[in-house]
């Protein structure tokens, strides 16, 4: 019973992201039809075989929502809502770019210790909205959303007052990383035909989802942080201290987010300038969503986001459809996986209660089986 049960529950948990990717599909489909575009041609384009050079795309892409998600994951484990990951990987890139580009340190050291800087900025820029919500009681969501739009000016600022002109260019960035601090990438010519090479920090990736497995799910922390995530009255009755919790996570939250620019800065780009891709923290809020904060689901999700990006490039040259279309199926994925997710669990509370039903009649029975025998 117990076995067949697990396996049970194994494929209510599959079912509902397959559902919302069905659900989005098919919303997806009417959409287009109604534009009278070619829904055929679109689908099409979306469901081919990436080429050598989108697949490398896809998981250097991936790799950053991946850390993304997982910063925005350790808050919401602790049903908090850190809206301000795009602000605190900004502040954190750009402190990185400055410290690195200095070339104070030699090779490996540099990255290393750029690394931590990125981290405790990022840590000290959500511990604002940390510090605000324990002391005065202000959502986090607010304040990292406020926080959010002043480190967008706050950086801009800074870099205007700090960064080099490039030649023959309006862009503006930070000095560039010297050769011996720029992480070399991982070449994939042996298994597919493509020159473009992985970023080395696919594995800072890795490193980041284990970490964070083996934090929320293997110590002590982790339980007080999913405990007080679940009932912050049990866990005060079990001796948590709700508030440093609340600061602890906060600060680790925002120290996860200010790795998230790491892989483009020591992997592609090698300055921060005001070209720097945005979005990514939000992108993150949506795939810890779909990959229901699980760091084996966020992967899938981050790659499932890095593939729609990747082959929604070909749309108009295709199908003669915007881009833009992409962040309307991811938008519709996000939706409907929030809606199959509560579908499951409710299907998940009847099935065990017809279960628990089914086994204390079972239980009653025995005796009175027994007595007439």
């Amino acid at each position: 019973m117990s076995t067949r049960f697990d396996a049970r529950r194994i494929l209510m948990a599959i079912a509902a992201p397959l559902l919302s990717i069905v659900v989005a599909v098919v919303v997806t489909s009417i959409i287009l039809f109604v534009a009278g575009d070619p829904v055929g041609a679109v689908w099409a384009q979306l469901f081919k075989a990436p080429l050598p050079r989108q697949v490398v795309n896809i998981i250097n892409g991936a790799s950053v929502y991946y850390l993304s998600a997982i910063a925005v994951a350790i808050g919401f484990r602790m049903n908090l809502f850190n809206i301000g990951v795009d602000g605190q990987y900004r502040v954190a890139s750009f402190a990185a770019a400055l410290f690195a580009g200095q070339g104070w340190l030699p090779g490996w050291l540099n990255i290393i210790v750029a690394l931590l800087v990125a981290m405790a900025s990022g840590a000290v820029w959500a511990g604002i909205a940390g510090v605000l919500k324990v002391t005065r009681g202000v959502s986090e969501v607010i304040s990292t959303i406020m926080l959010n739009s002043i480190a967008t000016f706050l950086v801009a600022f800074l870099l205007g007052k700090t960064a080099e002109r490039v030649q023959g260019s309006n862009a503006t960035n930070t000095k560039p990383l010297p050769q011996d601090s720029r992480v070399p990438g991982i070449s994939l010519d042996g298994i597919i035909a493509t020159p473009s090479k992985i970023y080395g920090f696919v594995l800072l990736a890795i490193v980041v989802g284990i970490l964070y497995w083996f934090v929320i799910n293997k110590t002590r922390f982790g339980f007080d942080l999913r405990a007080t995530g679940r009932s912050e009255s049990a866990a005060v009755a079990s001796g948590v201290k709700v508030k440093r919790m609340v600061l602890t996570s906060m600060l680790i939250s925002g120290a996860a987010a200010g790795l998230v620019g790491m892989p483009l800065l020591f992997g592609q780009d090698y300055v921060y300038g005001d070209t720097v891709q945005a979005g990514l923290g939000f992108a993150g809020i949506a795939i810890a969503l779909l990959g229901r904060n699980n760091p084996v689901g966020i992967a899938f999700a981050a790659l499932l986001w890095a593939y729609l990006d990747a082959q929604g490039n070909g749309l108009q040259i295709t199908a003669g459809v915007s881009d833009r279309l992409v962040l309307v199926i991811q938008g519709v994925i996000v939706l409907s996986v929030v809606i199959a997710y509560e579908v499951v669990r409710r299907a998940n509370v009847r099935l065990e209660q017809r279960r628990v039903a089914s086994e204390l009649a079972r239980q009653a029975g025995a005796p009175a089986e027994g007595a007439v025998a």
